[in-house]
């Protein structure tokens, strides 16, 4: 074998593990920040009848009577991410072990949306689910809450005056 040959694979086998070095966690909520429109919906749903939130958000998916503390609401989703996968030939040469593999960045995730409704109206709003992106904490909810998000804006800024 030749040492230009030689000098090749040890820099591909160098590069392997620099490499899998950039595998993005599967968990980031300590390294991302929340979506902005996700943290907007907490606050801003809150105070939205029912009714209201059949009209942004649709039927739930399933329902749950939690006694005193009311209902909670749950918007499931399913996401499909753009997926990109990176593949290194397996080679062994020599004495060098077997190397190789694969990457597999941004696979597919899921959203639970759960919206506690109190006497009629939301109380609060909270996410469970593989939902985060790589930059973004509950990203993968905002296509469940967005219209709702402005709906809640639209409707504050457009009810009727009370004359007292």
């Amino acid at each position: 074998m030749t040492s230009s040959r030689i000098r090749k694979l040890a820099l591909l086998a160098a590069g392997i593990p620099i490499l899998s070095s950039c595998v993005i966690p599967d968990d980031t909520s300590r390294l991302a920040k929340e979506d902005v429109t996700t943290a907007a919906a907490r606050k801003e749903l809150v105070g939205l009848s029912e009714a209201d939130i059949r009209m942004c958000a649709g039927f739930p998916s399933a329902t749950a009577d939690v006694g005193s503390s009311g209902q909670i609401w749950t918007y499931q989703r399913t996401v499909q991410r753009g997926n990109l996968s990176i593949a290194v030939p397996t080679m062994a040469v020599g004495a060098i072990p077997a190397v190789g593999g694969s990457v597999n960045v941004a696979p597919g995730g899921y959203c639970n949306t759960q919206i506690r409704m109190l006497n009629g109206h939301v109380a609060e709003v909270a996410y469970a689910g593989d939902n985060n992106l790589p930059n973004s904490r509950d990203a993968l909810c905002v296509s469940t809450v967005d219209a709702c998000v402005a709906y809640a804006r639209q409707h504050r800024h457009s009810a009727p005056a009370v004359s007292r």
